[in-house]
């Protein structure tokens, strides 16, 4: 039986099978040398998602990440999460309950010895959890986990190349390291996610500007990033008309309120 190493933490951990060595299974190894960008083109998604003769049409692309018969490319992966965007399911600010259950549930779990009532609840939220937000990463983590403590390694290597697929659908948008560089989001979760797959303690986010958010994060020995853009544009097109970013100020003069993008 293989196992995913899970942290305890609501923010769960993002990891790999133990049989599987990080250089070997994790694309978020790779140096941005090695992994080639791929910037989401708002016109393109929306022709070869929206099209039925298109070989990313959504319906189908959906259709083949459920039922994970046959692995996803890289390229079905990014119109697959981008193209979320044009759903009448895709709600960035619905409440996502069926998480918060799943989250609940991890709290009281060992992860050496899970009781099978345990897994199974992770699994039947985690069902329910992805009707709100299919590619949410802590979800696809938790799914992994719980079937690979199962027993179920084929279901187990599905939400695992779930994750990673998605994790580096994210990081290819951009370098993350400047503002005409960032990472592309859907959710707001999705970029602490991301973080936390690459080992990254953070801190709470700053809005910057209409499109682009910065997370600084603990700086690790022989680094010097201080922290990573994030595009969450999208999820502004999409919010409801009682929410307000409020854009964070380095300096205040005359006691100058925070700017707000209504």
């Amino acid at each position: 039986m293989r196992h995913l190493t899970l942290a305890l933490l609501l923010t769960v951990a993002l990891s790999a099978p133990a049989t599987l060595s990080a250089e070997e299974t994790n694309p978020l190894m790779a140096t941005e040398t090695e992994m080639t960008l791929l910037i989401p083109d708002e016109e393109d998604i929306i022709h070869q998602t929206l099209s039925t003769s298109s070989p990313y049409y959504y319906t189908n692309l959906l259709l083949k990440y459920h039922n994970g018969t046959e692995p996803l490319t890289d390229m079905e992966y990014h119109y697959l999460y981008y193209g979320f965007m044009y759903q009448e399911d895709y709600r960035p600010f619905a409440e996502n309950t069926a998480l918060d259950r799943m989250l609940l549930v991890m709290t009281g779990i060992d992860p050496d010895q899970p009781t099978v009532m345990q897994l199974e609840a992770l699994i039947e939220n985690g069902t329910e959890a992805m009707k709100v937000d299919p590619f949410n990463p802590k979800v696809l983590n938790m799914m992994a986990y719980a079937y690979g403590a199962l027993g179920d390694a084929t279901r187990e290597q599905l939400y695992y190349n779930h994750l990673n697929g998605i994790l580096s659908t994210i990081e290819r948008s951009g370098t993350g390291l400047k503002e005409d560089g960032r990472w592309h989001v859907l959710m707001f979760s999705h970029a602490y996610d991301l973080l936390a797959s690459k080992g990254y303690n953070y801190q709470e986010s700053r809005i910057v500007s209409r499109e682009a958010m910065f997370i600084p994060i603990a700086q690790r020995p022989k680094e010097r990033i201080k922290g990573f853009y994030f595009d969450y544009s999208r999820i502004y097109r999409n919010k409801p008309d009682d929410v307000t970013f409020k854009r964070d100020r380095t300096w205040q003069f005359n006691n100058l309120k925070p700017q707000e993008y209504k």
